[in-house]
């Protein structure tokens, strides 16, 4: 399965960017897909950014996805 996940710039290089995906995890994400500064969210797949995204809609995702992450299995991993 692929995911795209989003991601906030945190620093910019020409087609390289520092990203935070949250929880500490930083990454360098290649930006030459899209027009992208500090400071704003993008979607990341594969290494790319591909999208432009909203800071309200990328807080949201990115809080659904430490809430899939947190989850344990049925029966507590018994």
């Amino acid at each position: 399965m692929c995911l795209a996940v989003p991601a906030k710039v945190l620093s910019k290089d020409g087609a390289h960017a520092k990203v935070d995906f949250g929880g500490g995890v930083v990454r360098e994400v290649n930006v030459s897909l899209v027009d992208v500064e500090v400071g704003q969210y993008v979607v990341v797949h594969a290494g790319f950014a591909i999208q432009v995204m909203d800071e309200d809609e990328a807080k949201e995702t990115l809080e659904l996805w430490q809430q899939i992450f947190n989850l344990e299995p049925e029966g507590g991993g018994e």
